[in-house]
This record gives structure tokens, sequence and C-alpha cells, in this order.
């Protein structure tokens, strides 16, 4: 299953930033060996449920030791037997786009 969360503090810093807190929450996602991918928005880990969702739990966890509120939102999606799906997805798509030149 790919999961693409984002979790942020309720509460900023000074300067309106949390970044402090989403790189402890990457940091979480990164140490956990599983594949990954973050951008701007969202960072998207990829595994067996139970796997995925411990990391979830945990990055959010470092959030909240950082503030004592925190937002996540995720999607899923979720397909038995398919791995390799973080660049999987995006081989096929600029496949199909390379067919529409």
């Amino acid at each position: 299953m790919l999961v693409a969360f984002s979790v942020a503090p309720g509460t900023a810093g000074a300067d309106g930033s949390v970044h402090d807190a989403v790189a402890a929450a990457v940091q979480v996602v990164r140490d956990s060996g599983l594949p990954n991918r973050t951008d701007a928005m969202f960072t998207t880990i990829e595994g067996e449920w139970d796997e995925v969702f411990d990391v979830v739990r945990r990055a959010t966890d470092a959030v909240l030791a950082l503030s004592p509120r925190a937002s996540l939102v995720l999607k899923a999606d979720i397909r038995p037997g398919w791995s390799g799906e973080l660049d999987g997805k995006v081989v096929r798509l600029e496949r199909a786009m390379e067919g529409q030149a």
C-alpha cells in the first residue's frame, strides 16, 4: 500500500513556520527503512498496512512531542499483491504521457 500523509503541529513557531516539527516527523519516516518520498505537501510511504500505519503513528508522536496538538491528513492506495508502486505508478503515467505526445 501507499500512504500519502501530512502531519503538522497545531501551533506554529514565532515566524509561523512548522518546519521543525515536520522535520522530526520526516526523520521518523526516513529512519523506518520503508520506501518513501517527501514533497512540498506530503510524505508518501510504501509497505504493508501495519508497518506503514506504525510509522505514521510514530511520525505523529514526533510532532506531538513538540506541540500539544497535531493535524493529520492521509490518503491511501491499497492494492494487495503490488509493490514498488512508489515509482511504478509514476513510470506508467510517464509512458502514458509519451503516448499522447
